[in-house]
């Protein structure tokens, strides 16, 4: 084919393509080459282009044929110095006065940062203990019989007292406090040597109580305790075997204790004292003035937002949740710096209390360094979120999602792509739920792809997640859906084994305790593999805190197929930051589940919370298989009504959101239908109008 290349690059990223394009075809001018060249050779120039991209990379191909048209191939780089038909400007402007681009609508973005940095401020208060300080020095290896966040909880706890979230949190305000409100014996809760109260939850006020959540469960989810098999009576951390009742639905954290944190082992007090005692009062990092200054402007900002929410903190799944996310991803990322790094943070004074060690085991981070770190790398992280899928990379333009059948029987997918556009302003605004019950044979796997790309912007593109079933057929499957689809490696990735490896995960968990350095565990599990070959995304908040290069390539890929075990972890994950990447990529992109009826009874819980949880982070779905129950229908749609109907609720600053329509559509080789749904009993009698009509046609 005869293709003409035009650059747009500026700086250094002009040199490096001028050396590749140089390569491939002849300069007709500063930034315009020709060349006639096979498919393999186009598809090499875009690799080497892709992989040494940089910010100011922006090169088009364009291919010329017939009575002299010329059609856009692709653009690697920066999309926005060429149109959609890769035509440059005749001339710009600098003066973005609007600066749209700047905006979001997240109504609850400041109560996430405020959350996830206040808490980073306690979360490893306890590691100050005798016992942590002597596991670090000594490398002593065994369970905790109390863990250092459950210590930082009770710490928490004594400066909270009995006082309001306004009384407590004027008190940080002003500084007005000293380290015996932190550890007066009457205030400090110490389980097992003078608890009054093993309940914290109960009496916490609001606020406090989802800090208190945050500071619990910044490595494991507190998870039932159970009795062992032989009788013993004692406690530890294992299989949930306690029964719910509808007064922990209501308020779940009710009943949490330290037996929900770590093993309650019968032990002598002596042994139980040193988890209690600090090694250091005087140098105890909430006397430090760094810490002090930095407690004091996040409280005072706290009293200005709980004055608007009047206690509704605890409620908040979707601002809870994502608060928890930046400090653990902050947590990972700090407690991952080498002892030379420039980005480490200046501490409070000189201290022999450590938060954690190297690889070496020798001491690494100081408490103080390590907890305003932490808090800092917390505020990035969920300062960029809102802008975080803007700058991943999309499919747009691909002809293979864009192409019109030709074969008779398969086209009932342009009719399908045709109703998906009429939808897709809405559904950027209210989720969509899509059902498509296409008979075996009729083409629902590239159908599906292309809904999602129907439904995305034109001018960005479309990402999505394309979940199977069978983890032993994922690589070969991927395969396959790539060459339907016709998307090379740059466009798809493939993500194969991991969670099977539970005893490996559990190994490098143990591991890391022991240095106190949990939070420096991978993200993703250890014999996972990403077949992908494209750019990675030159985001600064995935370049600076998604250090992992796996989780980078996890997120980055426009396209990605895996097993709906490895989407699954964003809701089933209880120990280390496992859940991170998943819900990250729910985030950024679409999700389509692929026979939902060929599951197992026990496993549709799981499936529940992942669709609950991708209507939570504003993703779309489209449930795929050509044997779809009505049971297992209406319960996923009212699954992802309740998530969605968070989200909005999160994103609408006019409190409007609590009951809207939620746009659904229903495709088979029959036809196409759309409706507005406002509660299940509207979509029951539309998906049973539609079955109607499928049966029929059956």
């Amino acid at each position: 084919m005869n293709v003409i290349f035009i650059t747009q690059c500026d700086k250094r990223a002009l040199k490096e393509t001028r050396r590749i394009l140089d390569q491939f075809a002849e300069r007709k001018g500063a930034r315009t080459w020709q060349t006639s060249i096979t498919q393999i050779g186009l598809d090499t120039v875009r690799k080497l282009l892709r992989q040494t991209a940089r910010r100011n990379t922006a090169v088009a191909c364009h291919w010329l044929h017939g009575q002299g048209q010329c059609d856009v191939v692709w653009i690697v780089g920066d999309a926005s110095r060429f149109n959609t038909e890769g035509t440059v400007p005749t001339h710009t402007t600098e003066r973005n006065i609007l600066r749209q681009h700047d905006e979001n609508d997240w109504a609850t973005a400041e109560d996430i940062r405020l959350l996830a940095q206040m808490a980073a401020l306690l979360h490893d208060l306890g590691k100050a203990s005798v016992e942590f300080q002597n596991r670090l020095r000594t490398h002593k290896e065994g369970p905790n019989l109390y863990r250092h966040e459950w210590v930082s909880l009770r710490l928490f706890q004594a400066f909270v007292g009995a006082e309001t979230d306004s009384e407590w949190l004027t008190r940080l305000a002003t500084e007005q406090y000293t380290v015996t409100d932190w550890t007066a014996a009457e205030r400090y809760q110490q389980d097992g040597i003078n608890t009054d109260e093993k309940y914290p939850f109960r009496k916490l006020p609001p606020l406090a109580a989802a800090l208190g959540w945050l500071v619990v469960t910044h490595h494991r989810l507190p998870v039932a305790p159970a009795e062992k098999q032989d009788g013993s009576g004692q406690e530890y951390w294992g299989k949930r075997r306690h029964k719910i009742n509808l007064g922990e639905l209501e308020q779940p954290l009710a009943d949490v204790t330290h037996a929900w944190n770590a093993c309650d082992t019968v032990a002598p007090i002596k042994e139980r004292k040193p988890y209690w005692q600090l090694q250091e009062q005087d140098n105890f990092p909430v006397l430090g003035n760094l810490w002090r200054a930095q407690a004091a402007k996040l409280a005072r900002k706290l009293l200005v937002l709980e004055q608007k929410r009047a206690g509704q903190w605890i409620q908040n799944s979707y601002v809870l949740h994502l608060a928890r996310l930046s400090l653990i991803l902050a947590d990972h990322y700090y407690s991952s710096l080498p002892a030379t790094s420039g980005e480490r943070v200046q501490g409070d004074g000189p201290s022999n209390l450590y938060a954690n060690t190297d690889s070496e085991g020798a001491l690494k981070q100081t408490l103080s360094e390590h907890l305003l770190g932490v808090a800092r790398n917390a505020g990035l992280v969920a300062y960029a979120m809102p802008s975080f899928k803007q700058y991943l990379p999309r499919l747009a333009r691909h002809k293979g999602l864009r192409r019109r059948s030709n074969v008779a029987r398969f086209a009932w997918q342009d009719n399908a792509t045709d109703a998906a556009v009429a939808l897709r302003e809405n559904s950027f605004k209210k989720g969509l739920f899509c059902i498509c019950m296409a008979s075996t044979g009729t083409g629902k796997t590239l159908a599906g792809a292309k809904i999602m790309n129907a439904l995305a912007d034109p001018q960005k593109g479309v990402r999505f997640t394309y979940a199977l079933g069978l983890r032993a057929l994922t690589l070969q499957t991927g395969r396959a859906y790539q060459k339907i689809l016709h998307l090379t490696s740059d466009d798809l990735a493939i993500l194969v084994g991991g969670t099977a490896s539970k005893a490996l995960f559990d190994f490098y968990q143990a591991k890391a305790e022991v240095s106190g350095s949990e939070s420096s565990v991978s993200l993703l599990e250890e014999d996972s593999y990403v077949s992908y070959e494209g750019c990675e995304a030159n985001h600064p908040l995935l370049s600076r805190v998604m250090h992992d290069p796996q989780m980078r390539q996890f997120l980055s890929a426009p396209a990605m197929v895996c097993t709906v075990d490895h989407m699954v972890t964003a809701t089933e994950c209880c120990k280390g930051g496992r859940h991170i990447a998943p819900m990250l990529r729910l985030m950024s992109s679409d999700l389509i589940l692929d026979e939902l009826d060929d599951y197992d009874l026990k496993d549709m819980p799981a499936l529940t919370r992942l669709v609950y949880w991708a209507g939570l982070l504003g993703s779309r779905v489209l449930l795929s298989s050509a044997t779809l129950p009505p049971s297992l229908v209406f319960g996923m749609y009212q699954a992802y009504r309740a998530g969605r109907q968070c989200y909005m609720a999160n994103h609408d600053a006019s409190g409007a959101a609590s009951e809207h329509e939620i746009p659904c559509l229903w495709v088979d080789e029959f036809g196409v239908s759309t409706k507005e749904c406002f509660n299940i009993n509207n979509f029951e009698e539309n998906h049973t109008l539609f079955i109607k009509k499928r049966s029929q046609k059956l």
